[in-house]
């Protein structure tokens, strides 16, 4: 204890009292780690400083880069100096931008450093690259691992380029059949080799697997539909379930073109009709007349156009693509099926059929009003016609009721039925034929377990036999329960939906399962189509030199824009940053976007 105490006596001395050497270096201490604590803090502050400037500036960047790429547009301009009076839409927006908003102004142009204006070439490369990242991820994210079908076609640029347009369609966690553009590739040429490499490249970016694939669309070119090397071809060598459909709309302008084409009459009155197209203002150059040739010309179009002949074809065509245009357009949805598709095929073989057979009648009496009030004689009917060609010179005549009836409007009709018959041979297959069975159509009237259970069989991948023995009883439990509460369906997509949202695909899933299978086979090209028609405002003469990977990314977020709107700014502006190294850090936010993670936002 003596110890102790003299030890506590000789630390007090060595303090010493508020004046002394010990206290004096401890206040110094102290007033060193504040001063290291007020330098920490003043960087900290001026870290959050410049990361809230930037951020303002990459936004406005951002806000800008979506409008473009919404509205299709360019981005740079043929003079980007300083002095330039159009810098190009890029540049001019961000300026416009920063005119009219006090806060932008204060983080942008000279209160910008040098080397981070965040308005390059390069960083609007980057955006927009992320843009189009994130609507592909909704997109992948979407279809996860469901099965799914492949729509290629290719088309040349207006650099004289081959590319490769690439939708997909599959259906939604809602029961919803869904079309959705992945990419445009720039492939070498256009055989099938090249496209199936491409389509492998492709899939393996994207973590798609071919043997997840249940259908492919394309049209009728030989490189495509091939029996032994078209890409059809190859595709089966791997995934012999991925089943290959014709383009339906393809085939039905087939149709057309084959009957325009086989038809004399018709042909000639479609190669009158591009010459009277060419030639406007008929009436001003005969009443002109002038120009002794264009005068001759026009006069000879006059008198055809007035002919009795011109005119019934006229309403003849008028009539048949009236029908088929409505086909045309109805096989053009994107949530169309292939059991509705077959069904309207047959409805217009029945309207074809039935005009044939019951609407001579009218159809003239349309045509006889036609003339009677543009006050144009109308031929006698029992009365002789001159005819060409070899009955001609053997003296034969033929009325003009057997010509126009026999020679024009029933062989023309025969015609359509017999060419549509040819060309929709896929309705008449085996698969088809075991899908329509899930028609809802009448209260499932056309509803057969034997074939169902079969339609299972051709598709080992997706039913075991385990599920196969399964799904006998699903079926019969399926139909009792169905038949009464769905009885006002008459689709198979609503169907689907139906069954979603009353839960009864958890309850009969291999059933749902027959019903995905039927729905994601293609019906037709058109969604691809829209891609080259995309394509042409996006890369036009003015933007030739537009790169593939620019091309591709700007067209994804046009083509879906539907999906980009739902995205938040945060999630592209993260998805950029991690891109490459950036001098200035963003520290995430808490970001929910306008669409679940799992891209729920892709709902019809």
């Amino acid at each position: 204890m003596t110890n102790w105490r003299k030890a506590m006596e000789v630390f007090n001395t060595h303090v010493g009292g508020v004046a002394s050497a010990h206290n004096d270096a401890r206040t110094q201490l102290e007033a060193f780690k504040n001063q290291r604590q007020s330098v920490s803090h003043l960087l900290q502050a001026q870290g959050r400083e410049m990361e809230v400037a930037y951020r303002t500036r990459l936004t406005v960047t951002l806000d800008v880069t979506r409008f473009l790429l919404k509205q299709g547009l360019p981005f740079r301009g043929h003079d980007e100096s300083l002095n330039s009076s159009n810098k190009g839409n890029f540049l001019e927006l961000i300026e416009w931008y920063t005119q009219r908003n006090d806060e932008v102004a204060k983080t942008m142009n000279e209160n910008a450093p040098g080397n981070n204006q965040m308005k390059s070439p390069t960083v609007q490369k980057d955006l927009t690259q992320a843009c189009a990242a994130e609507v592909t991820n909704v997109i992948l994210n979407d279809i996860k691992d469901n099965i799914f079908s492949l729509m290629v076609d290719e088309c040349r640029d207006i650099s004289v380029k081959e590319q490769m347009g690439v939708v997909l369609r599959y259906v939604n966690k809602y029961g919803c059949v869904i079309e959705r553009f992945l990419a445009i590739v720039h492939v070498s040429d256009t055989s099938a080799i090249s496209l199936k490499k491409a389509i492998d490249e492709l899939f393996a970016k994207h973590k798609l697997s071919l043997s997840r694939l249940r259908g492919q669309g394309y049209d009728g070119a030989s490189n495509m539909r091939g029996e032994y090397n078209g890409l059809k071809a190859l595709i089966l060598k791997e995934n012999s379930y991925a089943r290959y459909v014709h383009c339906f709309a393809h085939q039905l302008q087939l149709v057309v073109v084959a009957v325009a084409k086989s038809n004399r009459i018709v042909s000639d009155f479609f190669q009158y009709v591009t010459m009277i197209v060419n030639i406007t203002v008929l009436e001003n150059v005969y009443d002109d007349g002038t120009n002794d040739d264009n005068s001759g010309i026009a006069t000879s179009l006059i008198d055809k156009m007035e002919s009795y002949e011109f005119v019934f074809v006229m309403h003849l065509m008028k009539s048949l693509l009236g029908i088929t245009n409505e086909l045309s357009l109805a096989l053009q949805q994107k949530d169309q099926n292939i059991v509705l598709a077959v069904s309207l095929i047959k409805t217009m073989k029945v309207r074809l059929q039935k005009l044939r057979e019951e609407g001579w009648e009218n159809f003239l009496d349309v045509v006889n009003k036609f003339y009677s009030n543009h006050m144009i004689p109308v031929p006698n009917m029992e009365e002789n016609m001159r005819t060409r060609g070899r009955s001609r010179r053997n003296g034969q005549m033929i009325t003009n009721f057997h010509h126009y009836r026999v020679e024009i409007f029933y062989q023309v009709l025969d015609m359509m039925v017999q060419e549509m018959s040819n060309r929709f041979s896929e309705s008449s297959t085996e698969v088809l034929t075991c899908i329509a069975c899930l028609d809802p159509k009448d209260s499932f009237s056309q509803f057969d377990i034997g074939k169902l259970l079969h339609l299972a069989e051709l598709y080992p991948e997706d039913f075991s036999l385990t599920d196969r023995a399964i799904l006998e009883d699903q079926l019969e439990t399926y139909i009792q329960n169905v038949r009464g509460e769905f009885s006002m369906i008459e689709d198979l997509g609503s169907l689907a939906k139906k069954m979603v949202e009353t839960g009864k695909n958890t309850i009969f899933p291999l059933v749902y399962r027959l019903i995905e299978l039927a729905l994601v086979l293609p019906v037709a090209t058109a969604s691809v189509e829209r891609v080259f028609s995309a394509m042409k405002i996006i890369k036009t003469d003015l933007r030739n030199r537009m790169g593939d990977e620019w091309m591709n990314d700007s067209l994804v977020v046009y083509i879906e824009k539907d999906i980009f709107a739902t995205i938040e700014n945060e999630q592209i502006l993260q998805h950029f940053q991690q891109m490459s190294t950036r001098r200035i850090q963003l520290s995430p936010l808490v970001c929910m976007s306008r669409s679940d993670a799992d891209g729920s936002s892709i709902k019809k």
